[in-house]
């Protein structure tokens, strides 16, 4: 779950009712109203994140059905890689084949040539014979010298049969001649013609592999993306729970207040009956008498009483014994909401007002953590205590100022053992804008 998301998500809490003496039954009427009034604005932060879980959960179905495309063109590219990678293969080994035939071809050639460069001699040869005979001319004195018709006819086949022999000499070795060119270009052809198979399915091939890198790369990205809209979603899902713990919390301080004001009138009409009739007595005594009433003075400092915090008088108390190691403001880069009390000793941590627990869990950067809403006065207030080694109080539980709720510790997104605090002057939002400084408000070291 990404940091920033959780961290506004965990530090959720609510509203609170508490009575405390000498508050009118006027203010605890306001302090009804305020609550009733928070519930309602809460209600309205519900109604945006669950609009904004509605959209997240549509982004992811988008999500999901953009990487069942990329999928299937992926799918699609491995067959069509796997099918160029066979016809590559396929036709390197008609290439390999080729390449015999190429041999066994140069072979005929070499054939070919030799009878061819025979005949040019035996060509040559007859040439020169012509030359020094006189060529046709000694054919006409073969005949003319015959004796005889069948002489005659005999040199004249003669004759014919050597003419003839020389033509079949001149056609034999022009079609050979014919047959090495052809033979030369046939060879040369398929050769080519393989070779730039060959090239163009790698090509083919490389292409292929490079539209698959990019989807790939696609579906990772979707991926991401779809794991942050999960997130987003697990944290709006989160936030919506800690606001439906909030209408809950709230339901139960305005239950108490009502309670709290049928308290508060009961004794009300008990000290007037009380008051009447000691005026009765005033008015039959011959003297009377005054009365004083005394009222303890808030203190805003305390008094450690081992490892737990002295309880102070008032509204608020130390929520631990230890010192003060980061304050309230901008701390680097961040925006930090609270302030941190840290001891070596795993002391206990104390409930800072008398409140509701919202909620009581282990987040993964706040660690055990403890949530507990506040209502003094009417005024809403909502205190955070985080990173403790033990929860002590479960969500729902009421508690007192001063009762122990866990221990110290160093659990979730934290370095060294310390309690984060944190005090919100009304309901959590998500901005967290009702967070304030505790410093001169709630007792510290």
């Amino acid at each position: 779950m990404r940091k920033s998301i959780v961290t506004l998500a965990v530090t959720a809490t609510v509203g609170f009712g508490t009575i405390f003496g000498g508050t009118s039954v006027r203010t605890e009427a306001a302090s009804i109203s305020s609550l009733k009034g928070e519930q309602n604005k809460i209600q309205e932060q519900r109604s945006d994140i669950n609009s904004t879980i509605n959209q997240k959960s549509n982004q992811i179905t988008d999500l999901q059905n953009q990487q069942a495309d990329v999928k299937d063109e992926i799918t699609r590219l491995d067959k069509a890689i796997a099918d160029s990678t066979n016809k590559i293969n396929e036709t390197t080994a008609k290439l390999e084949s080729t390449k015999a035939e190429i041999l066994e071809l140069q072979g005929e050639m070499e054939v070919i040539k030799d009878r061819i460069e025979k005949r040019n001699i035996l060509l040559k040869d007859r040439a020169r014979s012509y030359q020094e005979t006189g060529g046709v001319v000694n054919y006409l004195d073969v005949l003319m010298g015959s004796t005889s018709f069948s002489d005659f006819v005999g040199r004249a086949n003669a004759v014919v049969t050597i003419m003839q022999a020389d033509q079949a000499i001149l056609k034999e070795h022009e079609a050979d001649k014919q047959a090495l060119e052809t033979k030369q270009k046939q060879v040369q052809a398929n050769l080519a013609s393989i070779q730039k198979m060959v090239a163009d399915l790698q090509t083919l091939k490389q292409q292929l592999n490079v539209q698959k890198a990019d989807k790939d790369k696609l579906l990772a990205s979707l991926k991401d993306q779809e794991n942050d809209a999960h997130e987003g979603l697990m944290d709006l899902q989160e936030q919506d729970a800690l606001l439906a713990a909030q209408q809950t919390a709230i339901q139960q301080a305005i239950k108490m207040e009502q309670e709290a004001q049928a308290k508060a009138a009961a004794e009300a009409a008990r000290a007037a009956k009380a008051a009447a009739e000691a005026a009765k007595r005033q008015a039959a005594s011959s003297h009377s008498s005054s009365s004083s009433s005394t009222s303890s003075s808030s203190s805003s400092g305390y008094v450690s009483s081992g490892s737990t915090p002295g309880v102070s008088s008032g509204y608020w108390t130390q929520p631990a014994a230890g010192y003060l190691s980061s304050g309230f403001g901008a701390r680097g880069s961040e925006r930090h909401v609270g302030v941190d009390i840290a001891n070596p000793t795993a002391v206990p941590i104390v409930a800072a007002a008398d409140g509701v627990v919202i909620r009581s869990y282990l987040s993964s950067s706040y660690g055990n953590c403890i949530f507990v809403s506040h209502s003094i006065n009417g005024q809403v207030y909502t205190t955070v205590y985080a990173h403790m080694s033990t929860r002590l109080v479960g969500s729902g539980a009421v508690v007192k100022k001063g009762q122990q709720i866990g221990v110290m510790g160093n659990t979730g997104d934290s370095t060294g053992q310390h309690l984060h605090f944190e005090l919100h002057k009304g309901p959590w939002t998500q901005d967290k804008r009702f967070a304030i400084n505790p410093v001169g408000i709630v007792p510290l070291p």
